[in-house]
C-alpha cells in the first residue's frame, strides 16, 4: 500500500481542480488585460477566482493579490513593510524563532541592514504566547510576523490576541501572518484576525504549486500602502507586474471553493485519523512523545526515543509509507522549530512529523500503524 502522510508539505491536485484548469488552457486563453471578448472572458474568470479565493476567509476580493506561492507573498509582505515604513522612527521588528524561512530570512536581511528585531521562543507546546507578544511590544514596533499554524508541530497561535493588544495600546504596528498551514482548513475570517496582511498558498489544500496570495487588509486603495513587487504592465493593481497565471489561479480557487465547502466534514476526517493513530501509538509504545497540544488536527508530530527518524523514514518508505522529519525546505537537518521548543536531542532526533489530508483513510492509518509496529520491533533485535 502506498500512504502519503506528509500533506503538511505539499497535496496532491484534485481531479476537479486540474479540470478547471484544463478548461482555462483550453478554452479560456485570452491575456486578461486584452481588450477583445477573449480578453474579456478570462478577466471574468481571474476576477471571479479572485472573489472565492477571497471568500473562504470572508474577505474582500479587492483585498487578494496573487504571488507565486507562499514564500513570496511573506517575501513581499516583510521587505514590502520595511521600505513602507523606512522612512520612519520605528525600526523595531517583531517575530518568532519558530516562523518558516521566507519569514525569518527576509528579516535577518533587515537585521544586518539596521533594524531592531525581537525574537520570541514558543513555550514546550510550541506556542508564542500572547503574553510573549504584548511584552515585545514596544512604541516604535513597526511590524510583527508570527505564523498562524506552525508547519511542524501544528502549533495554533493566538493571532487574534495580538491584533487586540496592537489595537488596545493604539499602536501604528503592522501585523503580517502566514496562514498558509491555516487556510482552508481551520475556519477564520480575515477581518476578525486582526491582521493587515495574511500570506496563503494553493498547494497545501490539494490545488496547483506556484500560486499564493497575498491579502491586504483595505485593498489597494484603503489598505497598507505596500510598495509593488513587481514593475511593469500594472497587473494586480499595479502591484505585481506580469500576466496573471490565470490556469494555476483559477485552479486556487477551485480548491479553495472545495476547502470551505468540505471544512467542517474535513476536519472530522483528519481528527479521526490523529485520535485513532495517536491512542494505537500511546498503547504499542509508552515512551512516545507527543509534541505539542491542542494543535491543528492536520499535523501530528510525535518522537520515539531510542530511534533515529532517519531510520524510521527509510524503513517507512520501504514499505510505501511517506512521513517526514522536519518541514520539507530543511532537507534532513535538525529541526530548529523543536529545538527552540527546547525539546532534547533525543526527541528531537527521534521526531516524526505526520500530516494528513481529508482523502487519507482510515485502511491507510492501519497501515501506518502497522507498519511502524514493524519497524520498532524489527529495529530491537
Amino acid at each position: 500500500m502506498n500512504v502519503y502522510f506528509d500533506n503538511a508539505a505539499t497535496t496532491w491536485v484534485r481531479s476537479e481542480v486540474i479540470d478547471a484548469m484544463t478548461a482555462i488552457m483550453h478554452m479560456e486563453y485570452g491575456n486578461p488585460s486584452s481588450p477583445h471578448y477573449m480578453g474579456r472572458n478570462a478577466a471574468k474568470a481571474l476576477a471571479a477566482a479572485r472573489k472565492s479565493i477571497a471568500d473562504v476567509f470572508s474577505a474582500k476580493a479587492n483585498e487578494i493579490f496573487f504571488t507565486s506561492g507562499g514564500t513570496e507573498a511573506d517575501n513581499w509582505a516583510i521587505m514590502g513593510c520595511a521600505e513602507m515604513l523606512a522612512r520612519g522612527s520605528s525600526k523595531h521588528i517583531i517575530t518568532s524563532t519558530i516562523e518558516h524561512d521566507a519569514v525569518l530570512e527576509p528579516i535577518k536581511k533587515l537585521e544586518k541592514n539596521g533594524w531592531e528585531v525581537t525574537y520570541l521562543s514558543p513555550n514546550m507546546d510550541g506556542v508564542i504566547l500572547a503574553e510573549s507578544f504584548a511584552d515585545a511590544l514596544r512604541e516604535d514596533t513597526a511590524f510583527a510576523s508570527i505564523m498562524f499554524v506552525n508547519n511542524e508541530t501544528g502549533a495554533i497561535n493566538p493571532i487574534e490576541t495580538y491584533g487586540k493588544e496592537i489595537k488596545k495600546r493604539k499602536l501604528s504596528t503592522v501585523l503580517h501572518v502566514d496562514a498558509v498551514q491555516a487556510y482552508g482548513k481551520i475556519a477564520f475570517r480575515a477581518g476578525s484576525l486582526g491582521a493587515d496582511l495574511i500570506s496563503i498558498s494553493a498547494h497545501k489544500i490539494h490545488g496547483p504549486k506556484g500560486i499564493g496570495a497575498l491579502y491586504i487588509k483595505g485593498g489597494n486603495k484603503a489598505g497598507i500602502k505596500l510598495p509593488p513587487l513587481i514593475l511593469g504592465g500594472g497587473q494586480e493593481s499595479g502591484f505585481r507586474a506580469g500576466t496573471e497565471a490565470l490556469p494555476a489561479i483559477v485552479g486556487f480557487a477551485k480548491a479553495a471553493s472545495l476547502c470551505s465547502t468540505e471544512q467542517v466534514e474535513n476536519t472530522l476526517v483528519v481528527e479521526k485519523l490523529r485520535k485513532y493513530i495517536t491512542s494505537q501509538l500511546e498503547e504499542t509504545f509508552p515512551d512516545i512523545f507527543v509534541i505539542g497540544n491542542d494543535t491543528s488536527p492536520y499535523i501530528l508530530s510525535i518522537s520515539l526515543p531510542g530511534y533515529k527518524s532517519e531510520v524510521l523514514m527509510s524503513f517507512l518508505e520501504g514499505e510505501g509509507i511517506c512521513v517526514a522529519r522536519s518541514a520539507a525546505c530543511k532537507k534532513g537537518a535538525r529541526s530548529r522549530v523543536l529545538e527552540m521548543m527546547g525539546l532534547s536531542n533525543e526527541i528531537i532526533d527521534a521526531a516524526l512529523r505526520v500530516s494528513f489530508s481529508p482523502y487519507n483513510t482510515q485502511d491507510e492509518a492501519e497501515y501506518f500503524i502497522e507498519m511502524l509496529k514493524k519497524a520498532l520491533a524489527t529495529l530491537r533485535k
